[in-house]
């Protein structure tokens, strides 16, 4: 269990510096934006309590914000996207029961289970996001629009980090 505590918080310090230094500049067309930092809310335990789950998504999100200077808009994205999280876990069906020890991963549950569990959270959290930076709902369809490419964007990142990293623990 301390191994998990470990490589969880090593995830939680890399993908800050990853995303603000290198993916904030990324902005294809104006539309798409990549946020990778919420991998790190994708991969929490099945275990964690739902209060460390609320309170460790408020502080990644919290840090993106303080290195990016949008106030607030990534806690609140990553707050409601972690509030979502066990009721996608409860409707996105399994083959597979959970069990102890599980890791919400390709690895553990298959690619058709861990695509849709990503795609459903990845899109509320991008939604919530721009929706809270234009604060309008005038521009409802471009902010719609937005939200849909860069999901489709950082899924294809979140696999590709599913990929390298499945090679990796697969070996133990």
């Amino acid at each position: 269990m301390n191994n998990l505590l470990i490589i969880n918080l090593l995830r939680f310090i890399i993908l800050i510096p990853v995303q603000v230094l290198i993916l904030n500049n990324i902005n294809l067309g104006g539309h798409i934006n990549p946020y990778l930092y919420v991998y790190f809310i994708l991969l929490l335990p099945f275990e964690t309590a739902g209060w460390l789950s609320l309170i460790s998504s408020f502080g990644i999100g919290l840090l993106v914000d303080i290195f990016s200077g949008t106030p607030g808009m990534h806690a609140a994205a990553s707050t409601f996207m972690a509030f979502l999280r066990p009721m996608v876990i409860r409707n996105v069906g399994s083959s597979k029961d959970y069990e102890s020890g599980m890791r919400p991963s390709i690895r553990d549950l298959g690619f058709r289970w861990f695509i849709t569990y990503s795609v459903i959270l990845i899109f509320f959290h991008n939604l919530f996001l721009f929706l809270v930076e234009v604060f309008r709902f005038t521009r409802f369809f471009d902010t719609l629009q937005r939200a849909l490419l860069s999901t489709i964007f950082t899924v294809m990142l979140v696999v590709i980090m599913q990929f390298i990293f499945m090679k990796s623990t697969s070996r133990r």
